[in-house]
């Protein structure tokens, strides 16, 4: 009777972590359990439960487009890329450091899935992070400012620590999307990181953004500290369609 009512108090303080410990422990049968080391299996359980939830969380809120991780690079496909490379990207420093990472390559390379692989790791290692195409993002900033909450969303866009926009360079930008893009990245300067990913190299940013000074503020909060992928050779999806079902990863 004792412990039920211990169990209603715990799921009234939402410790479901701690119930489920709980309940294991009685259904076990190992009553000779010290109470430190019965308290510790408590703690233990209760704090992976949480960690848990709050990477379920930080994922949904990144709102990553595929299911990409690290441990599934597809590093057989020659594209330009090294493991060694990319294994300093999984360790997360370069997000610790403020760092940012700049992804550029022809169409089925693996532009969206690298950023998505690194972001779900950043998400593990406990950072926020946020995926975006940059059309949806000069979108969404537009309706923000037709909505008044644009200011709101700036903010929510320099607190999370690793930004993804991808697909920049699509199309031109127009004046409010150069204004829009540098006001994200002004304020994300030293502060947190960003990965962009565009088929143009960085040299050749200029001209989709189309005015030299914009270009030249957008490029200097970018470029000068940032970790650079150029993927290059035959197209994933193209390769494995010829070569049929078998795959070294999900990736493509």
């Amino acid at each position: 009777m004792l412990l039920e009512q211990t169990i209603e108090k715990l799921s009234q303080m939402k410790l479901r972590g701690m119930i489920s410990a709980l309940e294991q422990w009685r259904e076990g049968g190992a009553k000779d359990i010290e109470p430190a080391d019965l308290i510790g299996l408590l703690a233990d359980t209760e704090w992976i439960h949480r960690e848990n939830h709050r990477l379920t969380q930080r994922l949904r809120d990144a709102r990553f487009p595929m299911a990409a991780t690290v441990e599934e690079i597809n590093y057989q496909h020659p594209r330009g890329i090294t493991k060694q490379k990319v294994l300093d990207l999984i360790s997360c420093r370069w997000v610790q450091a403020r760092q940012n990472v700049i992804v550029t390559g022809s169409t089925g390379l693996g532009k969206t899935y690298l950023p998505c692989a690194l972001g779900n790791k950043a998400c593990r290692e406990g950072y926020r992070v946020f995926y975006t195409r940059a059309p949806r993002l000069f979108g969404d900033l537009f309706q923000a400012r037709a909505d008044g909450t644009y200011p709101r969303m700036l903010q929510r866009l320099a607190k999370v620590h690793l930004l993804i926009i991808d697909d920049l360079g699509c199309a031109p930008l127009e004046p409010r999307e150069r204004r829009d893009l540098r006001e994200v990245l002004e304020d994300r300067y030293s502060v947190s990181s960003t990965i962009i990913t565009s088929q143009l190299d960085p040299k050749e940013w200029h001209s989709f953004i189309g005015d030299d000074t914009a270009a030249d503020a957008i490029c200097d909060r970018l470029v000068h500290n940032a970790h650079k992928l150029k993927l290059h050779g035959e197209s994933i999806r193209k390769y494995y369609g010829l070569q049929g079902p078998k795959r070294d990863s999900q990736e493509g």
